[in-house]
């Protein structure tokens, strides 16, 4: 079965950091835009970052200068590195490609 595959939450204080990974597993990546979003508890999904083909990058506001997205086409993957992490980031976060595959999801939860 065709999916994307994200790990790497977990629980974190506030200020640490997470590196959250997406594979594709049957789907590739190469050429497409991919994305991160997260829907905390009651809310709507909110897009978090995304990167191009050619690794444009781009943040909602709340996460400049703390999350950076990138990505690794050999290992069709990509990464969301997040630090200085705010108990306001608890989500479930997912990857999508395209707006149209979707992965499981990674809970991330701050608190102390």
């Amino acid at each position: 079965q065709a999916q994307l595959v994200e790990s790497g939450g977990g629980l974190v204080q506030p200020g640490g950091s997470l590196r959250l990974s997406c594979t594709g597993s049957g789907i590739f990546i190469r050429f497409s835009t991919m994305a991160w979003y997260r829907q905390a508890p009651g809310k709507q999904r909110q897009l978090v970052a995304t990167i191009t083909s050619s690794s444009s990058t781009d943040y909602v506001d709340s996460v400049k200068g703390r999350f950076t997205i990138s990505r690794d086409n050999a290992k069709n993957t990509v990464y969301l590195q997040m630090n200085n992490l705010r108990t306001e980031d608890t989500a479930v976060y997912y990857c999508s490609k395209e707006g149209r595959d979707w992965g499981q999801g990674t809970q991330v939860t701050v608190s102390s």
